[in-house]
Parts: structure tokens; C-alpha cells; sequence
């Protein structure tokens, strides 16, 4: 753009943020990174994170808007007759496909020990942090991204040597021609969260492999090298102990289409780039992953992974939504001034920017629970079965509310189909229903305080980053007494069977934890408006309140040192 021209458009009335790097403008991101990743691994990676998110500004986010406006279609036949299905992809996902599975290696990042040029594994946070800013231009195709991962970790984790040795080397190259992506095929018509329910059969062969059939009624990214897919063994037991877990691939070893049909692509709300179809299968062939009867065991460590990158993609919506609603109050003239020096817009604004940092620090605290439970750190994979639900129940459902309440910041212009608004609205509402819709994923953190133990070692948690936060004593307390509360609110769910308490008690520990996290953070980094948010999330989403008294901080909760510290880094 022409110097006139650029200057025309950051004085025309309609604020236009495309074009911005989307890492570089975040410097809330930089303060938490600094905390979170090794200094050598940040200096690394710092030119990484400058590049997508220049795309994910630009080039990207055109890329999703013409993905979104031309989904994938669905054709039987080759134009010789042949009956050979293929899903067409528009260019501009295909493209996409390249910038996230090949040049970023978001699915085998974590399954290789070089990628990005950094030499041994990636931690976890790398991978959510470079998702987190990718998905703020696409959301559609970070689910095949998410499942591909899944995928390879449950096959390396309970696959046997053989199978490994086969089918992993395509699903950890970042070659576009070779990589192979995945897909799990668990949801039936009768049987979408009650996997005891599954009706897919699955009949032993004598060389060993095994063949499948029945039907799938909800499978994204249908045309996946591999899938994941729950069935009955044919002389199993009912229920439960009769699921077994099979790794299943698109084409035999002679290039030919295994046995299975994609009957129809659904027409979806939301995630529209990205085709989501009806299987059929007609005795395929496939492959026993871990042990006969422990399917759902070896599902929900896939299913747990990929709730987790739920909860990143949220945060992610949500970080664009309140960013893009933050340069609009910025820019926008209104009556004389900007929107932002309206004391009502500071308000709008403020009850965005919540639930957005809440899911933020949530991702990077439990992206570290992951890094210690692969190590084998004591406790920390209690810790992780349980804020892994917190944040898929929690972060999934507030972006929702989020990227709707931002659109109205945009005002009409925010319901027009060009701009970005409407479709992380409908993307957003996808979260709270797949891998689990809310109540499951509530009951799940239940379930965690029941087998895992997973409530004693969260509050010590939280009593760790208490002690070295040093916060305001009566702002500590006052943490202190919400968790207390919200632990107690938990352990009565499941000792009384209270599955109505599951979504308030999963709610409490969510706020609580992260309010606590925030402070931790605000301490360490010296960020003002963090602990001040850190400080709104218990007085507005925790603690009770007279709706019709007006809004004021304890003035206990800020002692004379954090003050000085808020105001030098204001």
C-alpha cells in the first residue's frame, strides 16, 4: 500500500486492524512467555512467533476467509467412471494445510526431536503458543492439526513396536507430499458421549488385522491418512469392557481406497473450511491399538489431548475477538472522542478481556501439568487431568459469549460476512459440543477429584504460586477463602453423587485457579493491568455480589508496593 493510501486508512472512519502482526501487537503474550518458556527456547523461537503471526494478521487470514466462503465438496466418481471418492479442497486450504502442518510442524512438533530448527523436543507450550496465534485466523483446520497430534501420541503410547515402526514415520514428517494427517471416528448415531453404547463391529482375521463395519455419524477431516475408531470386538462382552481401540487407514498397502464410504459432508454453522462427514464401514481393514477391551481408556488420552487444544483454540478466538474490538474503540471517533475514553466502553472492554486472559493463563499452566506428567513428575499428571477439563469446560463456553459481545463493539459492520466477527461467532459455539459437550466435560472434572485424587494436589497448586506471588495480604486471603470454598463446593459433588453441582463446582475451581495464576503471573512479570484483572475475576465471577451496589475494589486488596508497581508500569 502506497504511504497516502496507508495513511487514508488508519484515518477512515471504519477501523480496518488487517495487516497487523498479531504476535508483535500482544505484548501481554511477551510478559507471559518470559515466565513460562526457557530463555534460549524464547530467543529461538521469537522470529517464529514474529512470522505467523504477520500471516495470521494477513496472507493467513485471507487464506481462512476464502476457505470459509468456498468449504470442501464431496465427489463420488472420477470423470471415467471409477468409484473412487475424493474430498476437494479449495486452494486456499490446501495452502493453509502446508503453513501448519509443513512449515510449522504443528502436528509432529511433538513427536519429533528437531523441528523449527531447534535441536530435541518441543515442550507443549511452543506448539498451543504458535495454534494460539494461528488460530486466530483459522479455526477449521486446527481440529485436523489437533487430531493428527492426538493421534500419534495414543499410538505411540499404546501401540505395539510393529505398528509404530509402520505407520509413524508419515505421521512425523513434515515433507507435504509424505505427511499423513488424522482423524478419530467415535461419534454414532446412538452412541455419542456413551461409548458402552457402540454399535461398530469388528471381526478378527487370521493374518492378525482386523475388519470393521458399521456406521460413524459425525467424523471431521473424513479423508484422513488414518483414524482412530472405536469398535466391538465380535465376541466381546456388552457394554464398556467390549470397545476396543482400532487404528484404521484411508488406503491399503496397494494404493487402493480401504473399505469404508463417506456417505455425506455435513453442513455445518461453523468451521465450514474444513469438511466433517457420515463414514460407513464395509468391512475395513484395520489394526488393534494397545489391548483388546481398554478402547475407551486408550480414546480418552486421545480425547484429554485434544480437549486441551480446545481449550487453546478458545483462548485464541478470544484473544482475536478482544483485540480486534480493543484497535476498534482505539480508532473510532464517536461524539468527539475515542470509544476507549468512554467510560462504558472501558467497562465492555474489561468484561471481555476477563474470560480472554483467564483462558490464556490457563493454557500455559496446563501446558506446563502436561510437560511434568510426560517427565513423570510426581503428581503431575493429577494435576493435568484436571485443569485439562477445567479449561475445555470453562474457556470453550466464555468464547462463545466473547466473540459474540465483541462484535457489537464493531457495531453493523460487525454482522457483515467480510469482516472477521461473524465467522469466529460461529466457529466459537463448535468448542462447547465436540470432544465432549459441557456437562460431560463438567462430570469429567468430577471424575478426576473421584480416581485421581486431583483436588488435593490443584489446591497446592495454587498454594505454591500463592506463597511466591507475595501478594497484598487480604487479597491472598481473600484467594485463599474462594478456593477453599470452591474445593469444598467439588469434594461434595462427588462424594454425594451431586452431579448437579459438577458445572458450578467446575466453574468455581476454573475461576479460582485462575485468578490465583493471574496474580502469580502479575507478580512475577510486574504487569499492572494482570493483577488488577486477576483482582476482577474474584470480585466479578467468584465472589458474591449486590447487583445493585456500585463496582468497588476492596481497598485492602492493593497494598502501597503494589501500588508503585501498578503506576510505573501503567
Amino acid at each position: 500500500m502506497a504511504q497516502n493510501d496507508a495513511t487514508a486508512a488508519h484515518a477512515h472512519p471504519i477501523p480496518d486492524r488487517h495487516g497487523q502482526n498479531l504476535f508483535s501487537t500482544d505484548t501481554e503474550l511477551h510478559k507471559l512467555l518470559a515466565l513460562y518458556l526457557p530463555a534460549d527456547l524464547l530467543a529461538h523461537m521469537q522470529p517464529h512467533f514474529e512470522r505467523l503471526g504477520g500471516l495470521a494478521g494477513g496472507l493467513l487470514d485471507d487464506l481462512a476467509g476464502t476457505a470459509d466462503r468456498n468449504p470442501p465438496t464431496l465427489e463420488q466418481r472420477t470423470r471415467t467412471g471409477l468409484d473412487e471418492q475424493k474430498i476437494v479442497k479449495h486452494p486456499a486450504y490446501v495452502e493453509m494445510e502446508r503453513l501448519a502442518l509443513s512449515e510449522f510442524g504443528l502436528a509432529a512438533m511433538s513427536h519429533r526431536d528437531e523441528t523449527l530448527g531447534w535441536k530435541g523436543r518441543m515442550p507443549p507450550l511452543v506448539k498451543y503458543v504458535l495454534t494460539y496465534l494461528f488460530v486466530q485466523a483459522e479455526f477449521g483446520l486446527c481440529c485436523p492439526v489437533s487430531m493428527t497430534d492426538s493421534l500419534t501420541r495414543t499410538l505411540r503410547k499404546f501401540g505395539g513396536p510393529e505398528l509404530v515402526a509402520r505407520f509413524l514415520p508419515r505421521l512425523t514428517s513434515l515433507d507435504f507430499d509424505e505427511l499423513a494427517q488424522g482423524a478419530m471416528f467415535m461419534t454414532e448415531q446412538a452412541a455419542g458421549s456413551d461409548i458402552a453404547a457402540t454399535a461398530t463391529m469388528a471381526r478378527q482375521e487370521t493374518d492378525g488385522s482386523w475388519r470393521l463395519s458399521g456406521d460413524k455419524w459425525f467424523c471431521s477431516n473424513p479423508d484422513a491418512d488414518f483414524a482412530m475408531v472405536l469398535a466391538r470386538a465380535d465376541n466381546g462382552p456388552a457394554g464398556m469392557k467390549g470397545v476396543s481401540l482400532f487404528l484404521l487407514p484411508r488406503r491399503l498397502e496397494d494404493g487402493s481406497l480401504n473399505h469404508y464410504r463417506i456417505i455425506r459432508l455435513k453442513d455445518k454453522l461453523g468451521t465450514r473450511s474444513m469438511a466433517s462427514g457420515e463414514i460407513r464401514l464395509e468391512g475395513a481393514i484395520a489394526y488393534l491399538v494397545g489391548e483388546e477391551g481398554r478402547g475407551f481408556v486408550q480414546m480418552a488420552d486421545m480425547v484429554n489431548n485434544s480437549r486441551l487444544s480446545n481449550g487453546v483454540r478458545a483462548a485464541g478466538l478470544m484473544r482475536r475477538a478482544v483485540a480486534e474490538a480493543e484497535y476498534i474503540a482505539a480508532e473510532r471517533r464517536a461524539f468527539g472522542r475515542t470509544l476507549e475514553q468512554m467510560p462504558l466502553m472501558q467497562r465492555q472492554l474489561d468484561k471481555l478481556r476477563l474470560p480472554a486472559e483467564q483462558a490464556r493463563t490457563m493454557v500455559c499452566q496446563t501446558a506446563l501439568a502436561l510437560a511434568r506428567s510426560d517427565a513423570g513428575e510426581p503428581d503431575a499428571y493429577a494435576l493435568l487431568r484436571i485443569l485439562t477439563p477445567l479449561i475445555k469446560f470453562r474457556a470453550c463456553r466464555d468464547a462463545r459469549k466473547v466473540t459474540g459481545d465483541a462484535m457489537e463493539v464493531r457495531g453493523g459492520c460487525g454482522y457483515i460476512e467480510e469482516w472477521s466477527d461473524p465467522r469466529l461467532v460461529r466457529d466459537a459455539h463448535l468448542g462447547s459440543i465436540w470432544e465432549g459437550t459441557s456437562n460431560i466435560v463438567a462430570l469429567d472434572v468430577i471424575r478426576a477429584v473421584k480416581r485421581e485424587g486431583s483436588l488435593p494436589v490443584l489446591r497446592a497448586h495454587c498454594e505454591q504460586l500463592l506463597a511466591d506471588a507475595a501478594l497484598p495480604p487480604a487479597f491472598a486471603k481473600a484467594l485463599r477463602d474462594a478456593l477453599a470454598r470452591a474445593a469444598a463446593l467439588a469434594e461434595t459433588a462427588a462424594r454425594e453423587g451431586g452431579d448437579v453441582l459438577a458445572r458450578q463446582a467446575a466453574s468455581a475451581l476454573y475461576h479460582c485457579t485462575s485468578s490465583i495464576a493471574m496474580a502469580w503471573e502479575a507478580a512475577r512479570s510486574g504487569s499492572a493491568p494482570r493483577l488488577r484483572w486477576a483482582q476482577l475475576v474474584l470480585l466479578h465471577r467468584v465472589l458474591p455480589r449486590d447487583p445493585l451496589a456500585p463496582d468497588a475494589m476492596p481497598a485492602d486488596w492493593n497494598s502501597a508496593a503494589t501500588t508503585r508497581t501498578a503506576k510505573a508500569t501503567a
